[in-house]
């Protein structure tokens, strides 16, 4: 019944995550393009970067209401549904959430009404500091938020106090330079960037196939080129700079990712495609590229990534260390004010494997009455499942490479071919629009899944974590979110259709007509025409 709990609290998180998820890399990216909009905007006093910015700057609103109230929902989890995990580590992971409240939602809240209302009241360059500020802390918040993720990844600059059976900050250093943290934060952000960047693309291209707002469409397609272009190469390199981290933090994740069930010689080749099958511990029709895997992982052709078999081998063998450090804890939490030294020095020997031991409170009270067969069977519980893992990241990647693609060929027509853009192009553009949601949504539930079965990696297992609920009121709140998420998700669709077909602002619209007039008086031919014309 508890196991239940434990996976249904699961789903509940994940279903609020992943759908908060949606909103948060569209504002990232918007935010950072409507900011070079309206610089550009400032620079050349141009009415149609104005226009820009403040039809794209309603996109961007209507989002980020939408991911505030979605995201403060998550926050009110960790009490109801983690408690266990917010008392164990909330010395440490509440540190991040609260300086994002205090330092990045405030600012990023606080600017954005400016940035709405304040276009006739502040000067151009006062508001252009306002929307870069909106920038900026929109950007700051996923970087406290990724810091705290981050340490749920690697769990640096802490320690457990057996006084207070809790895990306590030793090194605030530790926690906010994780090499972990560092390395989401600046994937997350490229990859958010690239969202916004696909979204711009796609949404220009459907008015230029409209002939609708050539003038802001070609340029707008210009912007998000460039900046896609550069946002998703950072992505891939960004991506595999997490690769790295996780070979020395997470091994169990890059094994269970690649399928590597048993320890190759170095270098190890990456496995392109394939079925794994987690009963035969192998991967079927398995096409692998050598050498790729140990470059990624190691950066270097020598050193071994080890395969599934051994990591669970090791596993058991932290379970045994951690099963004498919670013997030792035992003994000092009996023991109290008159502990012994050597139990105290038993228990520091081996206090790094202790959450080891707390997989064995799956099966029984108290691990120390585990059996060798449940021993094992709680090694083997380290493994996640790993055919969802191995998709999930393979179609991330070839969605990574197909946004580079893509941004190539949109950046190529609108610096070298006069932003005339061939109407396939255009239809793949706007056919596009949803795919970096799905590389975003499968980037995050690698990051998570491959985490299982820990909430905190080699610290605190899952099974431990959630509150004393019963079945019924998980499913109640449950079913709750569900409709509640329903709902704002037909009204974020909703409204943003609504803006997209009433298209920019029609005062701003008539002020730059003359523009596209003489436009179409140098090209010699209609809009239509010179969208369609394909590329010379």
């Amino acid at each position: 019944m508890e196991f239940g709990i434990v996976e249904l609290s699961r789903l509940q998180f994940a279903l609020t995550a992943m759908y908060h998820f949606l909103f948060v890399p569209l504002t990232l990216g918007l935010s950072v393009i409507i900011a070079i909009m309206e610089t550009v905007y400032v620079m050349t006093n141009r009415p149609v970067w104005r226009q820009m910015t403040k039809f794209w700057g309603t996109l961007f609103g209507i989002n980020f209401a939408l991911g505030v109230a979605t995201g403060i929902t998550m926050e009110f989890q960790f009490g109801m549904n983690w408690s266990y995990f917010s008392h164990y580590v909330g010395d440490i992971f509440g540190a991040p959430l609260a300086l994002e409240g205090l330092m990045a939602f405030f600012l990023e809240a606080t600017f954005v009404g400016l940035f709405f209302f304040g276009w006739d009241k502040l000067s151009k360059v006062g508001h252009l500091t306002v929307t870069w500020l909106v920038a900026i802390g929109s950007n700051f918040s996923a970087l406290w938020i990724l810091i705290a993720n981050g340490w749920m990844q690697n769990p640096v600059g802490a320690e457990f106090n057996p006084m207070t059976m809790r895990m306590e900050m030793t090194d605030f250093y530790a926690v906010l330079f994780n090499d972990v943290a560092q390395a989401k934060f600046v994937h997350t952000v490229s990859a958010g960037y690239v969202t916004a960047a696909v979204f711009v693309l796609g949404v220009s291209a459907w008015y230029l196939l409209r002939d609708r707002h050539i003038e802001l469409a070609r340029r707008s397609i210009t912007v998000a080129a460039a900046f896609g272009l550069a946002s998703a190469f950072s992505v891939v390199l960004l991506g595999d700079e997490s690769g790295y981290s996780a070979t020395h933090s997470q091994k169990m994740k890059l094994a269970a990712m690649e399928g590597m069930w048993e320890t190759e010689p170095a270098p190890a080749s990456f496995t392109v495609f394939g079925f794994p099958d987690q009963a035969a511990r192998e991967t079927h029709y398995a096409i692998h590229v050598p050498y790729v895997m140990g470059l990624i992982g190691t950066r270097s052709l020598t050193a071994e990534i080890p395969g599934i078999a051994q990591l669970v081998e090791q596993a058991e063998t932290r379970i045994e260390s951690g099963l004498v450090a919670y013997d030792a804890l035992m003994h000092i939490r009996e023991q109290r004010d008159n502990s012994d030294p050597a139990e105290t020095a038993r228990f520091e020997a081996h206090s790094a494997d202790l959450g080891f031991a707390f997989l064995l409170r799956k099966y029984v009270d108290d691990p120390r009455e585990a059996s060798p067969e449940q021993i094992a069977q709680a090694a083997e519980d380290t493994v996640p499942r790993v055919w969802p893992l191995f998709w999930a990241f393979r179609i991330m990647v070839a969605l990574g490479f197909g946004f580079i693609a893509t941004m190539i060929y949109f950046f190529y027509l609108a610096s070298f071919k006069g932003m005339r853009f061939p109407r396939p192009a255009l239809h793949l553009a706007v056919w596009m629009i949803p795919t970096p949601w799905i590389a975003a949504e499968m980037g995050w539930f690698v990051a998570e899944f491959g985490r299982q079965p820990w909430t905190v990696d080699g610290v605190l297992p899952t099974a431990m974590s959630v509150s004393a609920l019963s079945m019924t009121e998980v499913a109640l709140t449950l079913a709750g979110f569900i409709a509640f998420y329903t709902v704002l998700f037909i009204i974020e669709m909703g409204l943003m259709l609504k803006y997209i077909r009433k298209g920019p602002f029609q005062d701003v619209e008539e002020t730059d007509a003359w523009v596209i007039r003489h436009h179409e008086r140098l090209s010699g031919r209609s809009n239509a025409d010179a969208i369609a014309m394909p590329a010379e």
